[in-house]
């Protein structure tokens, strides 16, 4: 198991942060819709199909709401936590990994020409208005700063920032301060 200064694991899953504790949280009803349309497209006979189907007129109604394209299928790890989803759009192709943090207006998708999508680690947190495109891989604990374009492989433990997207610090570096 990796852990970086937070504590933070990039293999396990942890669950509560995707828990609904409250009525009014988009957010994470979102993300309660995608689980169960998941969990509930593998099984069979009437009641399972009927609940996919309840999952996915929650999944359209909490998309509009939280105005993110964040699709049913998608390869979603668990623990992602989606604070502000605004604007947030995901490809269906496209990997998360555990305990990842995606803020608003983050686009993870593909560029023409592309035979792959983005394949983001574990605890990857993705800053504000930033773009991860392409067939390329995060690293895990890499940190994304707010309106990066990220076109190139990020190795794990990087700070990246700007446009393109360069390697600026190592979270590494920051757990041996601490």
């Amino acid at each position: 198991m990796s852990e970086d200064i937070t504590g933070v694991s990039s293999d396990v899953a942890e669950w509560q942060r995707e828990k609904v504790q409250g009525f009014w949280m988009p957010n994470r009803k979102l993300l309660n819709s995608i689980r169960d349309y998941q969990k509930h497209a593998s099984g069979s006979g009437i009641i399972a199909n009927l609940l996919k189907r309840v999952a996915v007129l929650r999944h359209r109604f909490w998309s509009v709401i939280t105005g993110a394209d964040i699709p049913l299928n998608g390869q979603l790890g668990g623990g992602l936590s989606i604070p502000h989803p605004n604007g947030i759009v995901i490809h269906p192709l496209s990997v998360i990994g555990v305990n990842c943090l995606i803020h608003q207006q983050v686009t993870i998708g593909i560029k023409r020409g592309d035979a792959g999508a983005p394949v983001v680690g574990g605890h990857v947190d993705i800053g504000a208005g930033a773009k991860v495109i392409g067939n390329i891989r995060i690293g895990e604990h890499a940190l994304i700063g707010a309106n990066a374009v990220v076109t190139k492989d990020v190795p794990a433990f990087a700070i990246v920032a700007g446009i393109p997207a360069k390697v600026i610090g190592s979270t590494q570096k920051l757990s041996n301060e601490h």
